[in-house]
């Protein structure tokens, strides 16, 4: 028998005055009770690997056609776009390898991912180098291998780029509201679309190609609308330059699909729908380029961990909460938990107990900060015990890559994929 825990959502609702009744960031939000049955995506060939083979705890099991059947939904809902897989959300071989038999191209932070990319059948033409913090030598490199387009969102950047990747095409992040983001990305990338200008327009004077902008209006985004003012403010960038004679003819609409960690969330075609009508109320008939950068949307709901218990404590005789230290906390890969931001489903197994109580969850490390939920409203079955497994669900996503190497000694998060 199985239960699944689930908690509030505590997303930041939008100051627009729009109808929030129906959004789906209103969904999230709404109290979710423990339930005997899985309501949220399961991806039933992972399921099914681990009831027969029962592999050591931690680990994690990727279901490979869900990913597939993922990219093949975007691509239907948004059918102008091309889709450029995130790389860091989940970079296994096996992965990149289906995803490029898809037709994928790939977004990528790094050299490595770069070399994983192309290691897995992609083209150079079907690489970005999205992230706009690089070293020169990468830059070099990257350039070398034969890609041609690099992100930038400041000056010191784009001079690395005319150095190092002399006649490259370029395109220059902004800054946009991440408003219904439950893991918002507004601070550290990006320049004010102001900035944008000069920048796109300097970028012609060093001699590079200059084609268009980008912004990310947060991960875990729960509310399509958002996109509305981000494209709006690209729009605004692409009038300017061409006052400037920068003809502009690309737009990266960045990541932020969500992933069904908990009901409500709106589906791909919503968000489809959504970006389409932004684009035709600031561009008209004459859309740009488009290129979109999922990853958790893509990874997340595929992926499955299954961990165990380790023990089930109280810190006094009157306290009602028991703490449930499992073998994977934010050191394991759930450093998502951060804040609580990420809240994963939780489901119990092994227990028998109709009755559930409320926990707080952590992991096995000595190191205070491995707590992952303290503030959540948990609840697990009250006959939970050491020796017990739990499955965490739709944790495809930045689980793996955020394990660490060796702290206290743990092994990583050892992954499978079917």
């Amino acid at each position: 028998m199985t239960k699944i825990a689930t908690a509030r959502v505590k997303a930041s609702q939008p100051r627009r005055s729009r109808d929030l009744q129906t959004s789906p960031v209103r969904a999230q939000l709404a109290p979710q009770a423990v339930i005997a049955n899985d309501a949220g995506p399961r991806p039933e060939r992972a399921l099914q690997f681990l009831a027969e083979h029962k592999p050591a705890t931690p680990c994690l099991v990727v279901d490979l056609d869900v990913v597939e059947r993922k990219y093949a939904a975007l691509q239907a809902a948004l059918p102008q776009a091309e889709i450029f897989y995130a790389v860091k959300a989940n970079p296994a071989p096996e992965i990149l390898g289906r995803l490029t038999a898809a037709g994928s191209s790939f977004d990528t932070a790094s050299s490595g991912e770069i070399r994983a990319a192309l290691a897995a059948g992609a083209t150079p033409n079907r690489v970005s180098f999205g992230n706009t913090i690089k070293k020169p030598s990468d830059i070099a490199w990257a350039h070398a291998e034969g890609i041609d387009l690099f992100a930038f969102d400041a000056i010191e950047e784009l001079r690395k780029i005319a150095a190092h990747a002399p006649g490259a095409q370029v395109y220059c992040r902004i800054l946009v509201e991440a408003e219904g983001a439950l893991w918002p990305l507004n601070r550290k990338f990006g320049c004010v679309p102001d900035m944008a200008v000069d920048l796109l327009i300097e970028a012609r004077a060093l001699g590079l190609k200059p084609v268009g902008v980008s912004f990310h209006v947060g991960s875990q985004q729960l509310d399509p609308a958002q996109w509305d003012r981000a494209i709006a403010a690209a729009k605004g960038v692409f009038a300017r330059c061409a006052e400037a004679g920068v003809v502009l003819r690309m737009i990266d609409l960045g990541g932020g699909f969500p992933a069904e960690y908990a009901p409500g969330v709106a589906g791909i075609e919503a968000y489809g729908a959504a970006i389409a009508d932004a684009l035709n109320t600031h561009f008209g008939a004459e859309w740009p380029r488009l290129i979109i950068e999922p990853g958790r949307y893509m990874v997340a709901d595929a992926g499955v961990i299954e961990a165990e218990v380790l023990l089930v404590s109280r810190k006094s005789a009157e306290e009602e909460r028991r703490w449930v230290y499992l073998d994977i906390g934010r050191f394991g890969g759930l450093a998502e938990t951060e804040g609580e931001a990420i809240r994963y489903r939780v489901e119990a197994l092994d227990t028998v107990a109709a009755a559930t109580g409320p926990v707080i969850l952590a992991g096995p490390t000595c190191d205070s900060a491995d707590i992952l939920y303290d503030k959540a409203n948990y609840r697990l079955p009250l006959d939970l015990k050491a020796g017990d497994r739990v499955r965490l669900h739709s944790t495809g996503a930045y689980t793996t890559t955020y394990s660490a190497i060796n702290f206290n000694g743990f092994d990583p998060l050892k992954a499978y994929f079917i």
